[in-house]
């Protein structure tokens, strides 16, 4: 690894580090809310296939809507641009699971990455695939050579219990006919989805395939397309933090996704993936720490894909 991408890490981290951590853990969620909230990690993985870490960079947690980008990237390489009849590409600028745009724009989902878009995306796995639990899995096990990965069954039965809003948004999309599956199903597997747990050095690991071309380091094996890849990093970048990605854009200039348990990935094409955890959330549900150290990675090093 460039010695300067680890002098940056460990100046950005330890910056970071000294902040006052203003923000809080996800509640709504019941199990997300036992977590050390004092937890801080982060892990840079460069296509050279070299890493280095910070912090907790080694404690698993649950990645929650980052997952949202493997499971687009998966249905995205089976239904091809069709996936776009389905769901839209535009920014919603509301939050993560509100019910707003829904009515207007007649239960097509504004992106895939706020909550009713990734319901829609399990609602097209169901469809498409024999058995979409077990075949998402594999194929998150496959991206990430995580052998043992599994769902978090703690973790879907606390979001479950409490999904209220997640039940709503799904029943209001069945309503338009966007929901082909029943919805207990699409949401039994959505919240399975959501309970994967990594750290940061198997996360940046795992999403170093859309930094080179969407093709895996460790064999150079083919999961999706050049063109595709850059799709879905565009999407990362304009809707990867729901109301606050023109903000990650602006201060940090990287394609990125973010989880209510506290993770963030975000990858330079090119050059790296890199991810942080940090549990406390600001106001938009996005790490308060990670989102500075991000942004402090980029000021320092210059680089972003501006």
């Amino acid at each position: 690894m460039d010695s300067t991408y680890k002098s940056i890490i460990e100046t950005a981290y330890k910056q970071t580090n000294l902040l006052e951590n203003k923000g809080k853990v996800a509640t709504y969620i019941p199990e997300l809310a036992n977590v050390d909230d004092s937890m801080f990690g982060v892990h840079i993985t460069t296509l050279d296939g070299t890493g280095f870490g910070m912090g907790n960079n080694l404690q698993k947690f649950s990645i929650q809507s980052i997952a949202k980008v493997l499971s687009l990237t998966l249905a995205y390489k089976i239904l091809g641009e069709k996936i776009w009849t389905r769901i839209d590409v535009e920014p919603s600028g509301t939050k993560f699971d509100s019910l707003l745009l829904l009515e207007t724009y007649h239960g097509i989902p504004r992106n895939p990455f706020i909550n009713y878009g990734a319901i829609v995306i399990c609602d097209i796995l169901l469809s498409l695939l024999d058995d979409a639990r077990e075949e998402f899995r594999e194929f998150v096990r496959d991206l990430s050579d995580i052998p043992d990965l599994n769902y978090s069954d703690k973790i879907a039965d606390s979001e479950k219990a409490h999904g209220y809003r997640n039940t709503a948004l799904c029943n209001f999309i069945k309503s338009f006919g966007n929901i082909e599956n029943e919805p207990a199903a699409v949401l039994d597997f959505y919240f399975d989805m959501c309970s994967l747990e990594m750290n940061c050095q198997q996360l940046s690991k795992t999403f170093t395939f859309l930094a080179n071309g969407g093709h895996k380091l460790l064999d150079n094996k083919k999961i999706i397309s050049k063109s595709k890849s850059k799709r879905i990093n565009a999407l990362m970048l304009t809707c990867g933090f729901y109301d606050e990605s023109g903000e990650f854009a602006f201060k940090v200039g990287l394609p990125g996704k973010s989880g209510v348990g506290g993770g963030i990935v975000a990858l330079y094409p090119g050059n790296y993936a890199i991810a942080v955890w940090s549990p406390r959330l600001n106001p938009n549900g996005n790490s308060f720490k990670g989102m500075k150290l991000l942004e402090n990675v980029t000021t320092h090093s210059e680089l972003s894909i501006f």
